[in-house]
């Protein structure tokens, strides 16, 4: 048992020190996703605003822009780990009206929701949105400056910020 518990804790220390992995993995794929789809419908806004006037969607035009918009910002933002929680939420919300009105057809169970690619880039997005981008991101980065310690000029003690 001695053995186990030795490769049980190597294994336990090398998963820790590769934690940042999971983070980082998910804020890049679904950055480049959705740099890649954003780019394209915007590229493309009358195929999309007629794709959107078949399903229904109101204001079509606007909404092509808008979706448009969302997923090439919030993926940018995404990949290089800038405003991670906010910018995962406009992208749930797309990928979730995606799946209600494109993809409802085809919606016969759990496990046809599970098999959506969409689903996939929700659950990725609300990881990022509760647990935060990992620690290779300039929201960490910008998170370790806001926080350190302003030194005051020499001889002027109470100049100092924190």
């Amino acid at each position: 048992m001695n053995l186990i518990s030795r490769l049980q804790t190597r294994i336990l220390s090398i998963a820790e020190r590769l934690s940042f992995l999971g983070p980082t993995l998910a804020r890049l794929t679904l950055g480049v996703v959705f740099i890649g789809t954003g780019w394209g419908k915007l590229h493309g806004l009358d195929k999309v605003t007629d794709f959107f006037t078949e399903l229904g969607i109101p204001a079509p035009g606007f909404n092509a822009v808008l979706v448009a918009s969302a997923e090439l910002i919030c993926g940018a933002l995404l990949l290089v780990g800038l405003l991670s929680r906010l910018a995962a939420i406009p992208l749930i919300a797309v990928m979730t009206v995606a799946i209600l009105i494109a993809k409802f057809e085809n919606l016969h169970g759990i496990s046809d929701l599970l098999g959506f690619e969409e689903w996939t880039y929700i659950v990725l997005a609300l990881w990022i949105a509760v647990a935060g981008p990992g620690p290779l991101s300039l929201d960490r980065l910008m998170q370790h400056w806001l926080r350190r310690p302003r030194h005051a000029p020499e001889g002027n003690p109470r100049a100092a910020t924190v």
